[in-house]
């Protein structure tokens, strides 16, 4: 996926953007106007995506009530077959955008996405219900990379590390609004709501980027097929493993064969990306220390991440009695606070500055979840020890996420910042599908209602936080030569 390449034969001048050939000059107005449109664009994309992670966790209780015969590891299938075909598929839909058009590849990703979402709204048991989260995680895959794309095109390279500040302040929002709106939605109308609404935002997003100049197919050949296959069975064979050892049995045959099934299966999918010409895995780019350092730090802060940020609204729904729209409102100051500290190192942290961002971020979020391991309990303390905790988790959330993006995109030439992004998103969801999967595997050795099973959640997500920041300082050996 590269970063700049012709408009489409068919754009006409109601195009925002020309083609390459007759791109508007840098800060004329039509080039301003395509640059922003662009980032809406890209982000309402990433809106979209984060938001289906994060409103579904709230909507857990009332899946348990609708599906009781369902386990927990079941219902968290409902987060990670989306998590892991994302994962899964993220590595290559890049490549895929050069061989359709990114814009193209968008505007059918995001289709997708809006009809599976509805597929999810109207499910009548759990498999259909992971089975149309899937599809989404498939749509979101195409989605999210060609989307970025597009403001790479039209995105002067000056100002790119202030567009990746701002896409991952959306993200954080996304995290923000969802606990609230999904708590609101659950409360109102019940979990099917929280499906349903992604609507009227998917068809808004497919109505505006169809403003956007498209873009001419490269000619390149499209990912390896049994590779890809490999790859994306292998990531679920691993992550299935893990979410059912705690049900089967860490010694049970199944378990067993899922993890070493995944793992040779991985294998086989790095070998053939080897030595093919349009290789599912561009592993070349982890040559780059520094770069291998960001998905290091990408895959264990996202294991935290996404483990925290169920096992809050889980803990505060169970243990603490909070109804879903009450566990909602009482996490959104923190993810506010984490769209604050994205805008913060994005605009205010220079490139060579990046790595010291990533370890200070990731450093306050294990110190927060140190923190709620110690000090939280069965008594409600809301004000006195869950918001501050919350609100500077927040910050190291936004912070982090923001700097290994920033690191990574320094650490590369320009020419590979997508594919490498789409890699380092890859680790990311990778690392949450773990993290939720460790998540259960601790939760189904407790009582529901018992505060022990996510305190140790707590300090697992400490621990996997600390490990991230400690890897930090290998990025910087290329971030800090950036200009």
């Amino acid at each position: 996926m590269t970063t700049a390449s012709p408009q489409s034969p068919g754009a006409g001048r109601a195009d925002v953007a020309a083609s390459a050939g007759e791109q508007a000059p840098q800060g004329s107005p039509e080039a301003s106007a395509a640059s922003k449109l662009a980032l809406f664009v890209a982000s309402g994309a990433t809106f979209l995506a984060v938001l289906d992670t994060t409103v579904v966790n709230i909507a857990f209780s009332d899946l348990r009530v609708d599906f009781p015969d369902a386990s927990l590891s079941q219902l968290t299938w409902v987060v990670t077959s989306y998590t892991v075909v994302f994962a899964a598929l993220l590595a290559v839909a890049g490549r895929v955008a050069d061989v359709i058009g990114r814009k193209r590849l968008f505007l059918w990703s995001t289709v997708l996405f809006t009809l599976a979402s509805v597929l999810s709204g109207f499910a009548t048991g759990v498999p259909m219900l992971v089975g149309a989260r899937a599809l989404q995680g498939v749509a979101a895959a195409g989605m999210i990379p060609s989307a970025l794309g597009l403001v790479l095109q039209h995105t002067p390279a000056a100002r790119r590390q202030v567009a990746v500040g701002v896409w991952g302040a959306v993200g954080s929002m996304a995290a923000a609004v969802g606990p609230s709106l999904g708590g609101l939605l659950v409360d109102v109308w019940g979990w099917r709501s929280v499906f349903l609404i992604n609507l009227p935002i998917g068809l808004a997003i497919v109505a505006i980027s169809a403003r956007l100049a498209g873009d001419a197919p490269s000619g390149r050949r499209l990912p390896d097929p049994v590779g890809t296959l490999a790859l994306a069975l292998g990531i679920g064979g691993v992550v299935f493993g893990v979410t059912q050892g705690t049900d089967w049995g860490w010694g049970s045959g199944r378990v067993l064969a899922l993890l070493g099934g995944g793992a040779v299966l991985v294998l086989v999918a790095l070998l053939l990306s080897r030595r093919h010409v349009a290789p599912a895995i561009e592993w070349d780019l982890w040559r780059n220390r520094a770069f291998a350092a960001t998905n290091v730090s990408s895959l264990l802060f996202g294991a935290a991440m996404y483990s925290y940020l169920l096992g809050s609204l889980l803990f505060l729904n169970a243990v603490w009695g909070y109804s879903e729209l009450k566990a909602g409102l009482a996490v959104t100051p923190g993810a506010f606070s984490a769209a604050v500290g994205a805008l913060v190192v994005g605009r205010r942290v220079a490139p060579r500055a990046q790595w010291a961002a990533v370890a200070v971020g990731a450093g306050l979020f294990g110190i927060s979840c140190a923190a709620m391991y110690l000090l939280l309990g069965t008594e409600k303390e809301y004000a006195a020890v869950w918001l501050p905790i919350g609100v500077v988790a927040g910050v190291g959330i936004g912070a982090a996420l923001t700097a290994i993006s920033n690191a990574a995109t320094a650490s590369l030439e320009p020419q590979r910042f997508a594919s490498g992004t789409g890699l380092l998103m890859t680790t990311r969801q990778i690392g949450g599908a773990l993290g939720i999967a460790a998540l259960a595997a601790i939760l189904e050795r407790h009582n529901v209602l018992d505060d022990q099973g996510y305190l140790q959640v707590f300090l697992a997500c400490a621990i996997g936080s600390v490990a991230a920041a400690v890897v930090a300082p290998v990025i910087r050996s290329r971030a800090q030569r950036a200009p």
